[in-house]
């Protein structure tokens, strides 16, 4: 039996994805990001996200149909994320997966969006022994999860109770003076910095903490943290060492992230682990976390950077899995749902 040809379309934030799998071979891959017009607010706009989607659309799907050289009749389905995401910008890949999948008389498969940063990894190292555990790290998003089957069995573990962490970087960048987004600014920034300069606090850490929110992350703390140290440094009319201050706080932030994704290993016996997301590009991050489990004998995955940030590709993998399982299809009027749950894998 040949492997399935699916056509996956991302649409949940700043970037318009459109990408080509077949199996685990990625085809085609196109992308087209507004975030240069969200950097003057210093952050997304849905409205303008929106309509970035609206123009961006058709000529993505053009693209990504061309490169893969495939007829959208011999497509074997139409993956879409359904959730979660800003509304407006889910309503036009939603709208355009259902016109085509109708017009070319396929199966619509509405998938969620945070297990398609685990699934696109399986493009890049195949299939994913279970059960692992993965962290998903993006900039509304920030979860801990164990993943027994990616198609029908995902649970969410823990997760942030406030800002995520890409959120939390982005606030930070803004207070330093940098552009955004803040995260990949930041990371940069930090090789300049010394990470032990300003100890910076260690959301939910503290054993009080740990009994309620073992696996759970907070970064307000952290973000008002950084805040009241610049406001203090520059009242006193002293420079702001902004290297430094990028530094202390990445490492911050990392050193709970890869500890509790440690921790939850340790407590469930799991001996394989994902990092995925838009934040899994952070230099600092990737190396930190593979250092911390394999000193406790687990293998790390991470996708390449180019496939951690928001795709085509990882909405097409997740396809492809439900697929091979012969899952039914989505009804064709299924909603967007903002807050689609990632338990829900395919609506």
């Amino acid at each position: 039996m040949s492997e399935p040809l699916i056509l996956g379309i991302e649409s949940s934030c700043d970037e318009t994805g459109v990408a080509i799998v077949r199996g685990r071979e990625l085809l085609a891959n196109e992308v087209a990001s507004s975030v240069e017009q969200h950097v003057r607010f210093g952050g997304v706009v849905p409205e303008v996200a929106s309509r970035a989607h609206l123009q961006a659309m058709v000529p993505a799907l053009k693209r990504a149909l061309a490169a893969a050289d495939v007829d959208p009749a011999e497509l074997d389905g139409v993956a879409v994320t359904a959730g979660p995401g800003l509304m407006g910008a889910l309503v036009v890949g939603l709208s355009a997966a259902k016109a085509l999948a109708t017009a070319v008389a396929k199966p619509f498969y509405g998938v969620n969006h945070l297990v398609g940063h685990v699934a696109v990894d399986l493009l890049d190292h195949g299939e994913l022994p279970t059960p692992a555990g993965a962290l998903l790290v993006s900039g509304g998003h920030t979860s801990l999860l164990r993943v027994d089957d990616i198609a029908t069995s995902v649970t969410e573990v823990g997760a942030t109770i406030d800002d995520a962490a890409g959120e939390a970087y982005d606030k930070v960048a803004r207070l330093l003076g940098l552009s955004y987004p803040g995260g990949p600014v930041i990371d940069k920034l930090a090789a300049e910095g010394d990470p032990t300069a300003i100890a910076f606090p260690r959301g939910l850490t503290a054993q009080r903490d740990l009994a309620r929110h073992r696996f759970d992350f907070s970064f307000s703390g952290l973000k008002t943290a950084v805040s009241r140290w610049v406001e203090l440094r520059r009242a006193d009319g002293l420079d702001v060492p902004v290297a430094d201050v990028a530094a202390s706080f990445q490492e911050a932030v990392c050193d709970v992230l890869t500890a509790k994704a440690v921790d939850l290993c340790e407590a469930s016996g799991l001996e394989h682990f994902l990092l995925g997301g838009g934040v899994a590009a952070n230099s600092r991050l990737r190396t930190l976390l593979e250092e911390r489990l394999t000193a406790v004998g687990v293998e790390l995955r991470r996708p390449r950077p180019g496939l951690c940030t928001d795709n085509g590709a990882m909405i097409a993998a997740l396809g492809v899995e439900v697929a091979r399982r012969g899952l039914p299809p989505s009804a064709l009027d299924i909603g967007a749902d903002s807050g689609l749950p990632v338990t829900t894998v395919l609506v």
